[in-house]
């Protein structure tokens, strides 16, 4: 099992570890080894997406920022991360470690300031001409005599 010298505090724990590396995907194959575990890769993936920092700013601890990042996108487009989430919720689910209850505050929910007050006739209204309103209605110019 791989370990870090130094763990930091937001890092799996060796517990955490155990449960998560049976989940991940077997390598490619022959080739070139990483220079980085993938356990320090996916410490990096979780601090950036905790922190919220782009991708150049991951500590040097956790690898390559181009590593991690390629590793996370790679694994996003496959369905690895979906896979893996939902491995744990059933894990979870299972010891009981998961309450599916859902509590909805309305008190917080609010409309937008433009939802108030909509139109009756409808969204569009047809534009008036300015002047003196009338009951009569509008004729042409060339209609008056004719009736």
């Amino acid at each position: 099992m791989d370990t870090l010298a130094v763990a930091r505090r937001h890092d799996l724990t060796d517990a955490q570890w155990v449960a998560l590396e049976p989940l991940l995907p077997v390598g490619r194959g022959p080739g070139r080894p990483s220079a980085w575990t993938k356990r320090q890769l996916i410490d990096g993936i979780r601090w950036r997406t905790r922190v919220g920092a782009p991708w150049r700013d991951m500590p040097e601890c956790y690898g390559s920022w181009a590593a991690a990042y390629g590793l996370f996108r790679r694994w996003q487009r496959d369905g690895t991360w979906a896979r893996i989430l939902t491995v744990l919720q059933a894990l979870a689910d299972a010891s009981g470690r998961v309450v599916w209850d859902v509590s909805v505050d309305s008190t917080v929910a609010r409309a937008h300031q433009h939802a108030a007050g909509a139109r009756k006739r409808g969204i569009c209204r047809l534009s008036r001409r300015a002047g003196p309103r009338s009951s009569r209605p509008t004729t042409r110019s060339g209609d008056r005599g004719a009736a």
